[in-house]
């Protein structure tokens, strides 16, 4: 149980995967023009979230590692078919609204990145639950990023009108300027808030010498940057040749060891071999001089 709910906060929360990972924006900027739908195309990604990793898990021993992204897309593309067809059949409205967007599920980023990362390598229910987790909090970011563009362009949340009849639509937000507008805005808060995310990481989790606080870069500790980055990979690779060094000096070691226990089971093997000789010949000695 505790795995469970460790996997549902993860793709809720602490790894959401529009505010904290910046996956799958091309659905996100696109289909938000208003709260259903983001709710919607967050709940259909979630349904083949769920169902991709339970399938990819069952088959993670039987795929072989070669083929294993075709053999992905395959077991995607399948589900997706599915989830369309039963759209069109009791959704169509729905179904009309999200388009060509549903079909691009198959190449959804965060649908193949939870395959490979974490499906492919882990038990059934966790696997699922990662993708249930994962799938809400797509739903969770696409239906803020929704009830926004709807409210501020529309003046309604849900198709309900909340503004006052006074206000004025800005229509602007729900066309494709508008989503970038408000998925701004709101990075923006999550970056004053001091929320983990893709533009915000605490200075304390990075090494670089920016701290990794993005929305304050001005690119004057860029080369200061490299440098460490260079110097860290200048370090890793000392660090595997001093590896392999060593490796090479136990090999070298265990063959020496290994050759003298051979050399030193020769000479018993000789010594044998002349004391049988030595005895012999003293006992046809003896058996002449009787």
């Amino acid at each position: 149980m505790n795995r469970i709910t460790e996997r549902l906060k993860n793709g809720i929360l602490t790894e959401n995967p529009t505010f904290v990972l910046m996956l799958g924006m091309c659905p996100t900027l696109a289909t938000t023009t208003s709260a259903m739908n983001g709710i919607g195309m967050g709940l259909t990604t979630t349904a083949v979230l769920a169902f991709s990793n339970l399938l990819i898990s069952a088959l993670r021993k039987i795929i072989p590692d070669r083929v294993r992204i075709p053999a992905f897309i395959v077991v995607v593309a399948s589900l997706v078919t599915i989830v369309e067809m039963v759209l069109k059949a009791y959704i169509p409205s729905l179904n009309k609204a999200l388009g060509i967007y549903i079909p691009l599920i198959v190449v959804n980023c965060i649908i193949l990145g939870r395959a490979e990362a974490y499906a492919s390598q882990n038990p059934l229910i966790p696997s699922f639950f990662d993708g249930v987790g994962m799938g809400l909090g797509f739903t969770l970011g696409l239906t803020s990023i929704g009830i926004f563009r709807e409210l501020l362009g529309n003046g309604s949340v849900f198709g309900l009108r909340i503004m006052p009849a006074s206000y004025q639509p800005i229509s602007i937000f729900v066309l494709a300027p508008g989503a970038f507008f408000v998925l701004a805005m709101l990075t923006a808060l999550q970056n004053k808030l001091k929320v983990k995310g893709a533009t915000y990481v605490d200075g304390e989790e990075r090494d670089i010498a920016c701290g990794g606080d993005c929305s304050a870069c001005t690119g004057a500790v860029c080369a200061e940057n490299h440098r460490m980055i260079a110097a860290d990979a200048e370090k890793k690779k000392a660090e595997a040749a001093a590896k392999a060094k060593e490796l090479a000096a136990k090999k070298a070691a265990e063959k020496a060891k290994m050759e003298a226990e051979a050399k030193a089971a020769a000479q018993t093997i000789d010594a044998a071999f002349k004391k049988f000789e030595d005895g012999q010949t003293s006992g046809t000695e003896g058996g002449g001089q009787a």
